[in-house]
């Protein structure tokens, strides 16, 4: 059972679809898209390594918030000042919530730097950083978990109730402990269970990729955070929340639209990063625009070895321009769909 929407939850577009902080994706070219063809409740920036914040933060930030984003920042760290001086940067940057990184799983986080999901083993420290941040600044503060670290410790409910007695506005749980990284399948159901048994509002994230797995999920949280799904589909949070106001499926961009989506991300990539990094960052996701499109693999290839800027875009023309030839163009998206599996 959902509890009623509260605080800044109450005030944001419903019902609430968010944009996950991922690291390397989410950067402001991508959630400007992200705004522009799906406007979700909310996007969250990559993570943001707090004590690195601090030390450079003209650098750092500039990367995360843009003057006028309506932008929560993530933030990852273990120390409770450090972690409150990134927040209160954060905030005096525009971020309007802050968000706590205690669910990444990567080496370089969770073991390497004993932060992410490292902090659901130390949950004493959690509340101290939970403590720190919420007296530190004037906006929102949520924390970003897992299940747990491994089966044998699943406390992420004990994590919700530190994070209310501390006066967060809201948990996110990805349905998967941290020793299974990204592998099986998220555990809806242990989300839905736990936000039966809690009066505070819980988000759910892990492999919601299609409006009907969104439907499922939402009907036993508070809203949800779309993650790896929006890979080379910007546009998919705005379909979802179609599906789910109407129950009706919504088409995905025409694929002379799509052509012209992927031609200005990679552009806008190369103005914000300039050519060398933008080159490597657009690399990704130009092959997850081009996935199950005729010619993909032949795509990658190119891409993935050329690097003259002007070359790439002829060749994102002439793989759109062959894609739109093949009878692709106006088909409705379960139509689409049924064509990209059998190509």
């Amino acid at each position: 059972m959902r509890p009623p929407l509260t605080g800044i939850l109450a005030s944001l577009p419903q019902p609430i679809i968010m944009l996950a902080p991922m690291a390397g994706v989410t950067d402001w070219v991508f959630r400007q898209l992200v705004q522009k063809y799906s406007a979700p409740s909310m996007v969250v920036s990559e993570m943001i390594a707090s004590q690195s914040m601090v030390r450079q933060i003209k650098k750092t930030m500039l990367r995360h918030c843009q003057e006028g984003e309506n932008i929560a920042v993530q933030l990852a760290g273990n120390d409770p000042d450090i972690m409150a001086e990134a927040a209160r940067l954060s905030v005096d940057k525009g971020a309007c919530l802050i968000d706590i990184n205690m669910g990444c799983p990567v080496k370089k986080i969770a073991i390497n730097s004993y932060a992410g999901s490292a902090l659901m083993k130390d949950l004493p420290l959690a509340a101290k950083i939970f403590r720190a941040i919420v007296k530190a600044v004037p906006v929102p503060v949520t924390v970003k978990i897992r299940k747990g670290w491994d089966d044998q410790h699943q406390n992420a409910k004990d994590m919700v109730h530190i994070a209310q007695e501390e006066g967060l506005a809201y948990v996110t749980i990805h349905g998967r402990t941290r020793t299974q990284l990204f592998s099986g399948r998220a555990d809806w159901d242990f989300i839905g269970a736990l936000q039966d048994t809690v009066d505070f509002p819980i988000i759910a994230n892990g492999d919601i990729a299609t409006p009907e797995d969104a439907a499922r999920v939402i009907a036993r949280a508070a809203g949800i955070m779309i993650g790896r799904g929006s890979y080379g589909k910007p546009w998919l949070l705005g379909q979802i929340r179609h599906f789910l106001d109407t129950g009706q499926h919504k088409a995905p961009p025409s694929l002379s639209e799509q052509k012209a989506i992927t031609s200005d991300h990679f552009q806008n990539l190369l103005m914000y990063y300039g050519t060398q990094q933008g080159l490597l960052i657009a690399r990704k996701h130009l092959s997850w625009y081009s996935k199950g499109l005729p010619g993909a693999s032949e795509f990658r290839m190119h891409v993935f070895q050329e690097s003259e800027p002007t070359a790439i875009l002829d060749h994102i023309s002439r793989f759109y321009d062959q894609a739109i030839e093949s009878d692709l163009e106006g088909l409705s998206a379960q139509e689409q769909d049924k064509a990209l599996a059998a190509s």
